[in-house]
C-alpha cells in the first residue's frame, strides 16, 4: 500500500466512502512482542473519536493490573465528566484467565471462558461497543474452550458498525482467514534472550 492507497479496487459495488467506513475484525498474532500493545494503542485512537470502548481481557491474572488498564479507565472517567473521548468498559475474566492456572481445576477454567465469550456474544448483540479488544483470546480457542467455529461464525456475523481486534499467539487459520487485518508480530531480539525480564513501562 504504497503513500496509503489500496493495490486493488474490488468490483464490490461499494463508493470509496462505503469501503472506508466499514467494521473491521483484526489479528494480532505471532511470537514477538507488541500484540497487545497495538491493540490498546488502537483503543486510544477510538476513544479520541468517541468510540465506546470495550475490552475483554482472557489468560492474565485478574489480579494483575497493567498499565494500559488504568490509563483507557482514567479515560473513561474523564469522559464521563466532560464528555471528551468515549467512554470505557475494561472486563477482567477472573482468576479462571491465569496463566500459572493455579486456581481451579481444567474444567473450572474451561467454563469460566464459555462464559466469557457468552458475554461477548450478547455484548455484540446488543452493539454495545463500537470498538472491542480481545485480548488473548486465541489461547482459549487453542485450548479448545470455546468453539473456533462459533467464533468466527458470530464475529463475521455480527451486526452493526463493531471493530473487533483479537490479540494472541498462535492464531487459528479459521480466524485468520476469516479476518479483514491480520499482523504477525515477529520476534528479532528480545532482552529475555539475555536473561533480562520483564520491567515496568514497558511490559506493564
Amino acid at each position: 500500500m504504497p503513500q496509503g492507497q489500496p493495490t486493488s479496487i474490488p468490483d464490490d459495488g461499494l463508493t470509496t466512502r462505503q469501503r472506508r467506513n466499514r467494521p473491521l475484525l483484526a489479528v494480532h498474532t505471532g511470537d514477538g512482542k507488541g500484540k497487545s500493545t497495538a491493540a490498546f494503542g488502537l483503543a486510544l485512537r477510538g476513544w479520541n473519536q468517541g468510540w465506546d470502548i470495550g475490552v475483554f481481557q482472557f489468560v492474565k491474572s485478574a489480579k494483575w493490573r497493567i498499565g494500559e488498564q488504568t490509563v483507557l479507565e482514567r479515560l473513561g472517567r474523564l469522559h464521563e465528566e466532560t464528555g471528551e473521548g468515549g467512554p470505557v468498559s475494561w472486563h477482567k475474566m477472573g482468576a479462571g484467565w491465569s496463566w500459572s492456572r493455579r486456581e481451579g481445576t481444567a474444567e473450572d477454567h474451561a467454563e469460566a471462558a464459555a462464559e466469557g465469550w457468552a458475554e461477548i456474544k450478547r455484548a455484540l448483540a446488543e452493539e454495545r461497543h463500537d470498538l472491542y479488544v480481545l485480548d488473548e483470546f486465541t489461547y482459549p480457542m487453542a485450548w479448545g474452550w470455546v468453539d473456533v467455529d462459533d467464533v468466527v461464525e458470530t464475529l463475521t456475523g455480527r451486526p452493526g458498525f463493531q471493530h473487533v481486534v483479537i490479540t494472541g499467539r498462535r492464531a487459528e487459520p479459521r480466524l485468520i482467514e476469516a479476518s479483514d487485518l491480520v499482523t504477525e508480530m515477529t520476534k528479532i531480539k528480545h532482552p529475555m534472550d539475555a536473561g533480562q525480564k520483564g520491567q515496568k513501562g514497558i511490559e506493564w
